[in-house]
């Protein structure tokens, strides 16, 4: 069994905002594939089974991911190795992708809870730029949403990581995708 997370904050308040790049991507993703994401409580946060995947967006809001991601982990017994993060990355120019297989949470306290619960910082993620402008404090910009002309670089990096579920789905080796992806 997989597990993939999309990092975001739950409610119509947050929809669309860029801090919520991981729902979006996953929201992609169950849309090509014709899946329907189910609130669980257990889980506190929406599911999807999908054959040997399993899809999260936590509901705890980002800065307590990690509780929503050890929930279901222990519930499915996933192994660290077997999980894969999606989140956004103010360091990262508009729609551009960064694979990693481990790595500090740089700052962003949704990885810092997920570190904290796991106990390792040593987990698959994918990174996605949504860029940052000095003009305006990083906790607004990351609320704030995409504009029009943003959205084409967000469409095709939500494509692309679409491909990236895909891929970790069919027990691909992070590895390889890393090589193909950035």
């Amino acid at each position: 069994m997989r597990l993939v997370v999309g990092l975001g904050n739950p409610g119509k308040k947050y929809k669309d905002t860029k801090h919520n790049v991981g729902f979006m991507c996953l929201d992609k993703y169950v849309d090509d594939n014709l899946g329907k994401f189910k609130l669980e409580n257990k889980f506190r946060g929406e599911s999807l089974k999908l054959d040997n995947l399993v899809l999260l967006k936590p509901h705890t809001f980002m800065n307590l991911s990690g509780e929503s991601i050890r929930l279901v982990m222990d519930y499915y017994d996933i192994d660290v190795e077997d999980v894969l993060i999606i989140y956004d990355d103010l360091a990262l120019p508009l729609g551009k992708l960064r694979l990693r297989e481990k790595g500090s949470p740089g700052g962003h306290n949704g990885i810092k809870s997920i570190v904290s619960h796991m106990g390792t910082q040593e987990f698959q993620r994918v990174r996605i730029g949504i860029d940052s402008n000095p003009l305006i404090a990083a906790k607004d910009y990351v609320l704030g949403k995409f504009s029009k002309e943003e959205r084409t670089d967000l469409n095709k990096a939500l494509t692309k990581t679409s491909e990236i579920i895909e891929e970790f789905k069919n027990s691909k080796e992070f590895t390889i995708i890393m090589n193909n992806y950035n």
